[in-house]
């Protein structure tokens, strides 16, 4: 009886309509969400016997609704983690160029598949191609929708029932539970791992060829790395074995760069250049990652190879939009005009002097030091970012963190609040402290930052 005292208190749907309007949506919108909060309220009174609240309130949290229902679900975030490839975060953010190609071809029609000379269909993969072969010294390239999917094509189109041979080492899992033995098993090609786990020989390749053998593939470890007594057949060893026994090398680069990284003073990467100078036959990297440039995956190699690959029906189930063809034109003639480097977001990040990081924090310390209530604690402390993605994964990125706590608000709450605000914010929580790292920083994220924060410690 108690109960149903209690649900009597609540308003009848339009009641609670009418206590809301007017509001800026569609009416259906509103009605639905009105009855959505009192279908909450009437569980919660069922279940636990809770006092609902006015009308009122209840027409606060219908708005609070709508609202969260007529935004965008796919929105701009401020990354200030201090992670350059943040995968949940989408990754590589496109430099501007790449965004004005975007948007030239998306807002109406483009010669995607038309050759404007001859007025014939073209191929979408032309506007790249030449590019990635005249920046790599490919013979020939093709562009997939990620790396993934160039890779499943690739053994999909040349071991299709036969074997390929990795070292036990190389059969590595990846974000999102990205396995080489489960994608070769999409491809229809037949495992035959060679070695263990730290310690693979050009003898255990060598012995692993019989008349079934299709491909040699060599796997980037990306996001980890063996040390201590290991043995690895380098690249150069495997072209010779496979000119030997005539069997196309392959290698999964992942990540894949264009420059020297050792230029920013970071790891050595192998450039893919250098792998296909080295003699691989077939060589696959991501575009969403050190490249800079939209999510991609990119095959450089022999043209016969290629070919085969392009003749797949299975690429037309991986095949990139015009956006993305767009995005990649942009970012790869930003290498080709030499300022990649000051144009390419992720470049432009992992390049940062300590000193600059520095200043930069010094001055959001000062900027936030002014603007929040004197009860936080603002502090400067060293520190490091990362690469992110899976790329470079020892490497420490030297920063100077802003670290910030609150006595009233805990760090989990802070970030909550900042993630759940407009624009949403994302931030680094250790040692109960809220870390801001600069290097992830854009012009003008600073003010959107503070004005967050402002909002969230009230």
């Amino acid at each position: 009886m108690e109960k149903e005292k209690l649900l009597r208190q609540l308003p009848a749907v339009h009641e609670l309509v009418n206590c809301c309007e007017p509001l800026d949506c569609p009416p259906q919108l509103l009605t639905d969400a009105a009855r959505d909060v009192l279908s909450s309220w009437r569980s919660a009174v069922l279940s636990k016997g809770v006092v609902p609240p006015d009308i009122g309130s209840l027409a606060v949290e219908v708005r609070e609704l709508v609202t969260k229902r007529m935004r965008s679900s796919l929105r701009p975030v401020i990354n200030a983690t201090g992670v350059v490839l943040h995968t949940n975060l989408g990754r590589a953010p496109l430099s501007d160029a790449a965004c004005e190609a975007v948007l030239k071809v998306a807002r109406g029609y483009c010669n995607l598949e038309i050759d404007l000379d001859t007025g014939n269909r073209g191929e979408r993969y032309s506007h790249v191609e030449e590019l990635l072969c005249r920046l790599t010294g490919a013979e020939a390239a093709l562009v997939v929708n990620n790396n993934a999917g160039a890779v499943l094509l690739a053994l999909h189109s040349l071991a299709q029932g036969k074997e390929v041979i990795v070292s036990r080492g190389e059969l590595v899992e990846i974000g999102g539970s990205f396995r080489v033995p489960e994608i070769m098993a999409q491809s229809g090609a037949i495992l035959r791992e060679v070695g263990t786990t730290n310690r693979t020989h050009p003898r255990d390749y060598e012995r692993a060829i019989s008349p079934e053998t299709a491909l040699i593939l060599k796997v980037h470890p990306s996001n980890f790395r063996v040390v201590g007594f290991t043995r690895e057949v380098e690249r150069q060893e495997l072209v010779a074995i496979g000119q030997k026994y005539q069997l196309p090398v392959m290698e999964d680069l992942g990540s894949g760069v264009l420059v020297d990284l050792q230029r920013f003073g970071l790891d050595k990467e192998p450039p893919v250049q250098e792998t296909l100078q080295a003699g691989v036959d077939l060589v696959t990297i991501s575009g969403d990652k050190l490249l800079g440039g939209p999510q991609a995956g990119i095959v450089l190699g022999r043209k016969e190879l290629l070919q085969l690959m392009k003749g797949n029906p299975l690429l037309r189930a991986l095949r990139v939009d015009k956006m993305t063809l767009a995005a990649l034109e942009a970012t790869l003639r930003a290498y080709l005009e030499n300022n990649a480097e000051k144009t390419i977001p992720v470049l432009r990040m992992l390049s940062l002097k300590k000193e600059e990081l520095y200043r930069r924090a010094s001055e959001l310390k000062e900027m936030l030091c002014k603007a929040l209530s004197k009860d936080c604690t603002i502090e400067l402390k060293e520190g490091v970012s990362r690469t992110g993605g899976g790329a470079l994964p020892v490497t420490d990125l030297p920063t100077t963190l802003v670290a910030l706590s609150h006595p009233g608000i805990s760090p989990s709450t802070i970030a909550e609040r900042l993630r759940q605000g407009d624009p949403p914010v994302v931030v680094r929580l250790q040692d109960d402290e809220v870390l801001i790292d600069p290097r992830t920083l854009f012009p003008g994220d600073e003010k959107l930052l503070i004005e967050a924060l402002e909002r969230v410690l009230r």
